[in-house]
């Protein structure tokens, strides 16, 4: 059977650091709130030069290093953003061009938060059905260029960047004990609470980009229950208990969040991964991020079950179980 393996990952992060120190100078908060209630230490905001395709171009070629691969393996470039550099055409065929690449096919996939996951997801639909044998997934964002900077419920708490992953097509065995890549995955979306979290703007609407607005309590009450579910469904899709897992390295929103989630599964402390501190929520960047910086660090080794996670404006969700 074929399965996707992951052969490759990069990141990208913009020149500027802003911290909670700095954040203070023009909202009334301050360090020790944000730090309490988020977990946000600091986070990386894009300057004029630098976008949603210059940051996901940077993650991209990073991953095809990291993978000793070049654009001319690729079949297919799958962004996840919301925030693309124009309405159309897609952001991921502009980073197509920059790359290189003149075969193949790119498209942007909008999940907000999850939509690093949902891009795996399609990617991993492609190659199990034989049309692609490799894909270079990208999550990239500038959420910092569609916040309320006067709104200190929301502007300290997101940051720009990207991250990258290559998959790639491979013949396995069927054993999901031994076998790496893909093993489960689990997408959900329910769009009832649209209004949770949201941008106030949109062409087909008040035809400007508009503005985050969040319910930030609403959206924590929702989370951990939303989040666990469909993490129960991965493992039980393959028969593995999440005892045997090695890293939790779920979406970078919330050090609360996370840490409720991983409490109510029963995974310690000292296997999750967490990188909100430095990087802030990033968005559909936020997953890559974090999966890039423990593999460079070597957490993350050759042989570990590796557990991914994310949710959303919308809601969206999903999970994805990874043998590395």
């Amino acid at each position: 059977m074929i399965q996707s393996v992951v052969c490759g990952v990069g990141s990208a992060l913009p020149e500027k650091k802003l911290s909670n120190d700095e954040i203070t100078k023009f909202v009334e908060t301050s360090d020790a709130w944000i730090v309490q209630r988020t977990g946000i230490r600091q986070r990386y905001i894009a300057n004029e030069n630098e976008t949603t395709v210059s940051l996901g171009v940077q993650a991209a070629q990073a991953a095809l290093i990291n993978s000793g691969m070049t654009v001319q393996d690729i079949d297919c470039i799958i962004l996840a953003t919301s925030t693309p550099n124009h309405t159309f055409p897609a952001s991921a065929v502009e980073i197509q061009h920059a790359l290189g690449m003149k075969h193949g096919f790119a498209f942007d996939i909008q999940a907000v938060c999850s939509g690093f996951i949902f891009a795996l997801a399609t990617g991993d639909a492609y190659l199990r059905c034989g049309a692609v044998k490799r894909v270079l997934v990208i999550g990239s964002e500038t959420f910092s260029r569609i916040l309320d900077w006067g709104d200190r419920t929301t502007c300290v708490l997101f940051g720009d960047g990207a991250g990258a992953a290559i998959l790639e097509a491979k013949e396995v065995k069927g054993d999901p004990f031994h076998d790496r890549g893909i093993l489960s995955v689990k997408l959900r979306s329910d769009g009832m609470y649209k209004e949770k979290l949201y941008v106030d703007g949109g062409p087909s609407t008040t035809q400007t980009v508009g503005q985050l607005r969040m319910k930030g309590r609403e959206v924590f009450k929702h989370a951990v229950g939303m989040i666990t579910d469909v993490i129960d469904d991965c493992f039980d899709a393959v028969g593995i208990d999440p005892s045997q897992l090695d890293w939790f390295i779920p979406h970078q929103a919330n050090k609360r969040i996370i840490e409720a989630s991983a409490k109510k599964l029963g995974i310690k402390e000292n296997k999750i991964v967490i990188t909100v501190d430095q990087h802030g929520n990033t968005s559909a960047a936020s997953v890559p991020l974090a999966l890039t910086t423990a593999v460079q660090d070597g957490r993350v080794k050759k042989g570990n079950l590796i557990l991914l996670e994310a949710m959303g404006g919308g809601f969206t969700w999903g999970a994805m179980l990874i043998r590395w």
